[in-house]
Order: C-alpha cells, then structure tokens, then sequence
C-alpha cells in the first residue's frame, strides 16, 4: 500500500471518530429503505419534470454512494444499490444543521440512506431532492485510483469484491451466471429429473481420469480424497432406483490452470434411465438452446467476435473421421500403433500417451489436431474403449464405446456415454486403469470394489453426461478466460506472501 493510500485511510478514520463523538455509529444498523433506484427509475420513467412536482410521497433508498459533485451549499451524488442507481440532490437549505455536518463526511464507496421527494434537472435526469439523511457504513479504505475502469487483472481477481464495486460489466456477468445455472435446473426438473447431493470427500478417487487432492480425516484416521466427479455416487442411485437424477456440483482436480481450467470448477451430470447416448445428444442440443433463448432472448450468439449457432442439429463425426477430414490426418496413420506414435512424436508434441495403445494415440493426436478447429458446436463420436473406462462397449465394434464429446469454439463443453452396466466388464476396466496407476498415471483410476457391488446387483441400461458449468457460462457471457466466470479464482501467491512464508519456515 502507497503512502497516499495510508493517509486516505487516515483521513476516513478520522471521519468515523468523528461521527462516532456525535453519538452515530459510523456502522449502523436496522436501516431499512422503502424503495430501490430500479422501482424509482422504471415507475417514474414517463413523468416528466411538471408532474413530478404533483407527487408528493417521499421515496428512500439505500446504497454506496459512487460519485460526488460537491458545489459548496449543495452537492449532486450518485447512490448504487443491488438494482442499479439513481441520483441524489444534497442541498444545506433542505437538511439540519447536523444532518448536512453529517453530508460532509460522506466519502465516495460510503454506504448512506437518502428520503425526499423526486424531481427532474434541467438535464432531465431524475432526482431525489434529499430532506434526510443517515450515515450507514464508513469506507475507511478508498477504491482503487481511476476505478471507474479497473483493468488490473491482478486486482480484479484476487479482489473481486473490489471488481464487483467498479465493473458493473463484471457483476452482470455473476448475475447471468446464476441466471444460466437457474435456467439449467428449471430444464432438468422439467424433464423429470430429480436434484441429489453427493458425497465431496471420496475414500477411492473416482468418476473420471484426473489426478486428485487429498485430505486427512483425523477422528477417522484415515485419508480422503476432494471429488473429482460424482459419476459412481450417481450411477449407485440409479441402482438404487432413482431413475433421472442430476447434481450441479463442485469438482476438484490436482491440475495446470490456464482460461480453460481451474483446479474447483462446476459441473452439471445427470443419469437417465433407459437412454443411450444417441438420446442424449437430442437431450443436449435441445438444452444448450433453450438455455441460450431463456437467458439471452436467441439460440445464435456472438463469443471472441465469432457468430456460433447454438440452435439444433449440430455436426457429428466419429473420431478417426473427424481426424481425416478436420485434422487431414492420413487415413493409414489410423491402422497402427506405430505409424500413429510415429506421427504423434512428429507434431512436437510431449506425447502422454506413447507407452499406451492406439486408441490413446489417437485420442491425443486428436486433441492436437481437431479440437481446435471445431468452432460451430460439434458432436465428436465413437471414442476408443481404452480410454473410456466407464463407457459401454459399442456392440458392433468392441474397440470403441458408444460416448460423446461436445466441443463448442475449440473446447469440451460435454462429455456424454451410455453406462456400463456389466460389472465383470466394468471390473476389468478398474483392473487396466489400476495397472497404469502402477506404471505411473497419476490420473488413472482406482478399482472401487463397492462399486462393483452395486453393478452386481443390477442397474437398468442408461446414459450419463457432464456439462462443464464454467466454459459454458464463458461462452454465454462472452469471457475469455474460466477466471472471469468464477468468482474466486486460484491464484498463486503474491510474491510478498511467498517470501513471508519462506521467511517464517527459516525462523522454524
């Protein structure tokens, strides 16, 4: 903090001392206003300056005070609340001896409350002409210098609450967010769909390839694992019998950040009954477009300058397709292990998968290829059996599974199967991904024994899907980045905060 900034905060305290020493709590409380600058604005919006001078109720809002124009006996203030803001009219003539003392420790980010009657100036604007006021909490730390267009990416993130207060962009992006997710929900319900919560703390890592944080339960005695994803707590309530069930929740996966990936992030899945994933691509295209049309009035939109149709059918390609014809890979690349790895290595690529089998060679040279190039949204098919652990084998050929992707401008936005539901066949795939848990993946999964049991006792064919919240909130609000769709990003630690630390572990 600069030298300015401690004297500003000074200067605010001593405000605050000084309404205190005239018996005012500078942190009120039990204030309550009878209207908001949204009702003001939208009732009054045809009144025009004659006949508001007929009205004589009093109006009384409440918020933080964001401009002052101070012209000595009278000032001009604006007053933003959780609806929008509207302009108040200080005048000496108008208010007490007290009241207007009061009005002179009034510092721009203050929360006040503000009565009076409405009027219009000659500029048209409307107005309360202010005949009470009080005091309702002191801001003893001024906004950021030029906050009326905070662009620090640093400060924005780390300090959203200071974000929301000087983008209003941003606090609509929040709203729309909670206005997407309240739309997904409404659809779901809608369609016979029943809202679960399950577990967040795993004692067997699983539901998805991804590696991990793990916690401690001391009074157990025993370690615990953040939820990757809820997929086999799901499928065990389709055992159990909830045939549709969803759950909008919170992941955590022990991984890299960059604007697509955020270590916590939210997810829609959902399990349904006596579906494929053939149903579910009707189900998704029909969602993603009625979410589109809800929130923002149109199935079309505009994201980074690009126009994306989001109104059904989208593309469909089997994967080996998709990578002769968008990734213009050579058809024989896809007949060997070889000639894939061979080309793969040639991409320039740190390849993960060299020591796996063709269908996760081909996976990454897809991810390098294709993915990037699917703009418009598009249904990519027909994955390869070894890497979906978790997908029912398609019956006509055993080497892919009947699974779905859904990329939008490059990037997953769905991942969607029919469920294995054969628990030898299942327990043979937990038997490959715990062997390469043993030669190193740190993402492979864990044999889940319980889980097995489940299957064992039998779980009507179904269909399941996961809708990453956040990058299709990115998409609807038109955000580059994950960070700015999510509220509290992670963030490393600032450099002063690293050497404290290191500092404290030297003293130790």
């Amino acid at each position: 903090m600069s030298e300015s900034d401690n004297q500003y905060m000074e200067l605010r305290r001593e405000k605050a001392a000084t309404l205190r020493s005239k018996g005012l709590n500078p942190y009120a409380n039990g204030i309550v206003p009878a209207s908001t600058a949204e009702f003001i604005n939208q009732k009054f919006a045809a009144v025009d300056a004659a006949g508001l001078e007929t009205i004589d109720d009093k109006f009384s809002i409440a918020g933080r005070v964001i401009a002052i124009r101070a012209f000595g006996k009278a000032a001009f203030l604006q007053i933003r609340d959780r609806t929008g803001r509207i302009q108040i009219f200080i005048q000496k003539q108008k208010l007490s001896e007290e009241q207007f003392e009061i009005y002179k420790l009034i510092d721009v980010g203050d929360f006040c409350f503000f009565a009076g009657k409405l009027f219009r100036t000659k500029t048209g604007e409307l107005t309360i002409a202010v005949d009470e006021l009080k005091f309702v909490t002191k801001a003893v730390r001024p906004l950021p210098e030029k906050w009326h267009g905070l662009t620090d990416v640093e400060t924005r993130y780390r300090q959203r609450y200071v974000d929301l207060i000087v983008n209003e962009d941003v606090k609509q992006t929040f709203v729309r967010r909670s206005e997407i997710i309240q739309s997904i929900r409404e659809f779901m319900v809608g369609k016979g769909f029943l809202e679960v919560e399950t577990p967040m703390m795993h004692p067997i890592p699983g539901g998805a390839a991804a590696k991990p944080f793990i916690t401690h339960h001391n009074k157990l005695g025993q370690d615990l694992f953040l939820r990757i994803a809820p997929e086999l707590y799901l499928k065990r309530l389709v055992v159990g019998g909830l045939e549709r069930v969803f759950e909008i929740n919170r992941n955590f996966r022990n991984e890299g950040i960059s604007i697509q990936h955020n270590p916590e992030f939210t997810m829609l899945e959902f399990y349904q009954s006596y579906a494929t994933f053939e149903d579910l691509i009707k189900f998704t295209e029909e969602m993603i477009s009625t979410v589109s049309t809800r929130v923002l009035g149109a199935s079309e939109i505009t994201y980074q300058d690009t126009k994306i149709n989001l109104a059904p059918p989208y593309a469909r390609y089997p994967m080996k397709e998709a990578l002769v014809k968008i990734g213009k890979v050579d058809p024989e690349i896809l007949t060997s292990k070889e000639k894939a790895l061979g080309y793969a290595m040639g991409l320039g690529d740190d390849l993960k998968s060299k020591d796996e089998g063709l269908g996760a060679i081909l996976t990454e040279i897809f991810e390098l290829t294709v993915e990037k190039k699917l703009i418009q949204p598009t249904f990519i098919t027909e994955y390869p059996t070894e890497v979906s652990p978790l997908s029912r084998r398609n019956e006509k050929n055993p080497d892919v599974v009947d699974r779905f992707e859904l990329f939008i401008y490059g990037r997953e936005i769905a991942n969607a199967f029919s469920e294995l539901n054969d628990p030898q066949d299942q327990a043979g795939r937990f038997q490959e991904q715990v062997k390469a848990l043993y030669r190193g993946d740190e993402e492979a999964m864990h044999f889940d024994e319980d889980y097995i049991c489940a299957l064992e006792y039998g779980m009507p064919p179904a269909a399941g899907e996961g809708i990453g919240i956040d990058r299709l909130v990115m998409l609807l609000t038109n955000s580059a980045s994950i960070r700015d769709v999510i509220l509290f990003p992670l963030l490393k630690k600032k450099q002063e905060q690293q050497q404290s630390a290191h500092l404290d572990e030297e003293k130790a």
